[in-house]
């Protein structure tokens, strides 16, 4: 029983983890992005791409190792529709994060060299932010329906 606890304590961790780090991240690159300061934007999206790859990578890689052992460690069927649609939305969130990562990791350097140059953000800066913020949705809506998922099981038929 205490192997079961100790995972179900570290998917949970995961689980919160991949919903804070993604909303926290949010929160500071909206917030940074309306002052319009390139030297605002350019260090808190240095610092939200540090989080990234430090908090939501981990999580993220170690999400699918806890579920499918604490699946185990609980005797559930890895094809029950409830995990089966977990697993979806989780890849489903994956398509809209990697994309998220990348725009990221760019919108830092067009903000750092626009700041070092002292001059306004560029248009490419713009578009990612817009599409930035448009894979924020549905990536945090499916992350929701995931936990719904995990807390309450439902008898799903697929």
């Amino acid at each position: 029983m205490t192997e079961y606890y100790v995972l179900k304590f570290l998917h949970v961790i995961g689980a919160t983890v991949l919903l804070g780090t993604g909303a926290g991240i949010a929160f500071f690159m909206l917030l940074a992005h309306r002052t319009g300061d390139t030297r605002v934007i350019a260090g808190v999206a240095r610092i939200v791409v540090i989080a990234d790859y430090v908090f939501t990578t981990t999580a993220v890689i170690l999400q699918p190792i806890t579920g499918v052992l604490l699946a185990r460690t609980v005797g559930y069927d890895l094809t029950e529709g409830w995990i089966v649609a977990s697993i979806a939305l989780y890849v489903f969130t994956g398509l809209f994060w990697l994309p998220v990562v990348w725009m990221q990791s760019r919108m830092r350097t067009l903000a750092r060299e626009a700041a070092a140059a002292d001059a306004p953000l560029p248009p490419e800066y713009h578009r990612l932010f817009r599409l930035w913020f448009a894979f924020g949705f549905p990536a945090f809506a499916a992350v929701l329906l995931i936990f719904w998922l995990m807390i309450t099981r439902p008898e799903i038929h697929l």
